[in-house]
C-alpha cells in the first residue's frame, strides 16, 4: 500500500548545513537525506573535478519527505527567508507517492 506525501528539496551551499538541519528538525520533520550536489545554475557551475580552496562552498542537496505539507512549506519559507538573499540556492516541493517506508 502506498502513502501520499510531500517531498521538499533544498539545494544550497554546504556552509549552511548545520543551520538548515536545525530548521528541518525544529519544524518537526522526522528525517532528511543529504547528498553532494553538482550542476550549473545562475550563480555558478559546480562540476566534479573542479578544485576549490575550501569545501565549504560546495553544494549539497537536502531531501525531506513528510506526510504533512505544512511542515515542508514552513521549512522552505524559513530557509529562503533566512539565507537566500546572501547564499545561492533553490527549493522545490512536490507531491510524491511513497511505496515502501519504515515510517514517515
Amino acid at each position: 500500500m502506498s502513502t501520499q506525501a510531500t517531498k521538499l528539496v533544498i539545494v544550497t551551499e554546504k556552509l549552511l548545513f548545520k543551520h538548515i538541519v536545525g530548521i528541518i528538525e525544529g519544524a518537526g520533520a522526522t528525517g532528511y537525506t543529504v547528498t553532494a550536489a553538482e550542476g550549473k545554475g545562475s550563480r555558478n557551475t559546480r562540476a566534479p573535478g573542479h578544485p576549490s580552496v575550501s569545501d565549504a562552498y560546495e553544494k549539497i542537496k537536502f531531501e525531506v519527505i513528510t506526510t504533512d505539507a505544512t511542515i515542508a512549506r514552513n521549512i522552505a519559507d524559513k530557509v529562503a527567508a533566512s539565507y537566500f538573499n546572501n547564499f545561492s540556492g533553490i527549493i522545490f516541493i512536490g507531491d510524491v507517492e511513497v511505496l515502501y517506508a519504515h515510517s514517515l
